[in-house]
């Protein structure tokens, strides 16, 4: 087998919908593998709610080959177990409890097929009471903490912009992915893979956390900087925009006051060190918004990067994609789109030696390979045309 990527030759099913397991085993599909996306008749559930849906799809979904199945008809089950039983990995998010209603959970692949590896993404994990309620991200946010430490100190709490939990979930969920499947190669056993949004969320906290349970002191929302160091993620606004800048040691403190031409804020005895800069962080602040305003984002930014201090222009969505380092990545790939005009969809966020290319296939219609597929499973073309017909199958 000519293999030029590292999970050639592997072939997974994927029963997921929406961001956390389509996110896992799209990064299989950039690593090479055979990645085939199991839908109900009517798709699933991101096909229905407009463009949200349309970016899941189109970003979670690329280059894998789509499959139609009503896996409550037994012909349907019986077909996914032959899916299965071609595979290598099983990933799939649905509710704690439908799979196993299937035949098709963890405990009756693994039983046929000691060699599998079965993951499942869940909301709140599959041994605790809330193992059979409906997840998403913004509940793993709320239930984590992460809410509760987003925002200004006197607002209600926030959301983080973007389903962060979900797409974090994706990334553990593959790398627990590959790591069972490194030990299948040396054992030649299976696995079960568990990951939950609530673990997860609570993970992307780890120093909050851990300052947590070091001090005992509990977390509290106040917006930007960071609360124990300073200036430390503190914004600053420009003529015509504003920027993120971290300089808390004394010498970059020192630095910065400096550069900004205020040498006289670094002497200032408020300011001596770190923990009279969080004392008294408003009245610094002030000092230093007052520099910043009368530069524009990119003088300023020019001048703290080019001399050792850490900075960040708040970029707009389209500023971020004109960046010359985001363009210099790679990251936004052309890839091809059903009607034949080609859309932009994002790779993923790594690179390997032995992968010069991500795939420029976009993300297939519903059931776009089921009649492929099954003829790859020895069903006739007579047999795939009266499951057609019986709504047990949909092809595109």
């Amino acid at each position: 087998m000519n293999i030029d990527k590292p999970l050639d030759g592997v072939r997974v099913v994927d029963f997921g919908q929406f961001i956390a397991a389509p996110a896992a085993t799209q990064i299989l599909v950039d690593l090479g593998a055979d990645v085939i996306k199991v839908e109900p008749l009517h798709g699933e559930s991101a096909r229905g709610i407009g463009p949200a849906g349309e970016a899941m799809l189109q970003n979670y979904n690329r280059g894998k080959r789509a499959m139609a199945l009503d896996l409550k008809d037994p012909q349907a089950q019986e077909i996914a177990r032959k899916l299965i039983a071609s595979a290598d990995i099983v990933v799939q998010n649905l509710r704690p409890g439908v799979m196993e209603s299937f035949g098709l959970g963890a405990e009756d692949v693994l039983a046929e097929h000691p060699w599998m590896v079965y993951a499942t993404v869940s909301g709140f994990g599959l041994h605790g009471p809330s193992k059979y309620r409906p997840g998403l991200d913004i509940a793993a946010q709320a239930e984590s903490g992460m809410m509760w430490v987003t925002g200004e100190a006197d607002s209600e709490p926030q959301k983080v912009g973007a389903q962060i939990v979900d797409a974090a979930s994706g990334y553990v969920c593959a790398q627990a992915i590959l790591a069972a499947y490194v030990r299948r190669l040396r054992t030649g056993e299976g696995d079960t893979v568990e990951v939950s949004l609530l673990e997860v969320a609570i993970h992307l906290q780890g120093t909050n956390w851990g300052q947590y349970l070091i001090t005992g002191e509990e977390p509290v929302r106040k917006g930007n900087g960071q609360p124990s160091i300073a200036p430390a993620a503190d914004v600053m606004t420009t003529r015509d925009g504003s920027l993120v800048l971290s300089a808390y040691s004394d010498v970059h403190f020192t630095r910065l006051c400096r550069l900004i031409g205020r040498p006289d804020v670094a002497d200032d005895p408020r300011f001596a060190n770190n923990t009279l800069r969080v004392a008294n962080r408003k009245a610094m602040l002030v000092e230093l918004r007052s520099a910043f305003s009368t530069m524009t984002s990119d003088e300023a930014m020019e001048l703290l990067t080019t001399n050792g201090v850490v900075a960040g222009k708040i970029n707009t969505y389209p500023e971020a994609m004109r960046s010359a380092d985001v363009n210099a990545s790679g990251l936004f790939l052309e890839v091809s789109g059903a009607d034949g005009v080609p859309n932009t969809a994002l790779g993923s966020p790594w690179h390997l030696g032995s992968v010069a290319k991500l795939s420029s296939e976009g993300d297939p219609d519903l059931g776009q390979h089921t009649a492929e597929l099954l003829a790859e499973l020895g069903y006739p073309a007579a047999t795939v045309d009266a499951l057609v017909a019986d709504k047990i199958v949909g092809v595109g």
